[in-house]
């Protein structure tokens, strides 16, 4: 079954509560980009933004590290209420093992971010620990970036990397997800789908008929309900 996570900083900021109402009966997680204004030219959410919404849901909160430092983070987004912490691989390779065991042992799961010009293998000596691998298929920081197709060589890596070891990860892709893409992403092997602006928010004002029209592009394009 493919998941659906809405980038929570593509929707509308001024309509949190009745965003959340839609998403809770319709998402399978919540997506929350962390940008420091380091690692990447921006800033977004916060540890202290899912400290606030996650009285409001029950779904899995999933947190994009696009930090510098994501250690420093850690700790604050498990008491916050986070599901899943992901930092970029880029930022932790010199000390993966210890911020694996410490994310783990504050009862999050582990996920781990890929920048398109950093191939699957920079993760090869964890990747047996790692419960979601996250392939960016746009240069990370921004919205609204076209897809690069070179990406789905990565997700079809990784999913013939899981079928023959049996690892227990999900295939994400964040960037770019909507009517263009979504039919290669899914024959690629993405199991997990972050919808941002073009692929869900910018299709309608009202969530809910934004929702609609994506669930039917989808299966149109792939022959999956959603």
């Amino acid at each position: 079954m493919v998941k659906f996570s809405p980038s929570l900083m593509c929707m509308d900021i001024l309509r949190v509560k009745e965003t959340l109402d839609v998403l809770n009966r319709r998402a399978n997680l919540l997506h929350v980009d962390i940008m420091d204004g380091h690692f990447v030219k921006n800033i977004t959410l916060s540890p202290d933004f899912v400290k606030g919404i996650r009285p409001a849901t029950d779904l899995e909160i999933d947190c994009h590290l696009m930090v510098t430092d994501p250690a420093d983070y850690v700790e604050a987004l498990a008491k916050a209420g986070a599901t899943y912490i992901c930092p970029q691989a880029e930022t932790i390779n010199s000390q993966a093992f210890r911020i694996i065991n410490q994310i783990k042992s504050l009862g999050c799961k582990f996920g781990v971010v890929l920048n398109p010009a950093t191939p699957l293998d920079y993760i090869k000596e964890y990747i047996h620990k790692v419960d979601k691998i996250t392939i960016m298929s746009v240069d990370p920081g921004f919205a609204g970036q076209p897809f690069i197709p070179e990406m789905l060589h990565k997700v079809r890596e990784a999913k013939r990397l899981k079928d023959e070891n049996g690892y227990g990860y999900l295939i994400e892709i964040d960037g770019s997800c909507n009517e263009r893409t979504f039919k290669d992403m899914y024959e690629a092997g993405v199991e997990v789908f972050i919808v941002g602006s073009s692929g869900l928010f910018n299709l309608d004002h009202d969530v809910d008929r934004a929702w609609d029209k994506m669930a039917a592009t989808f299966k149109e394009k792939t022959g999956v309900e959603i």
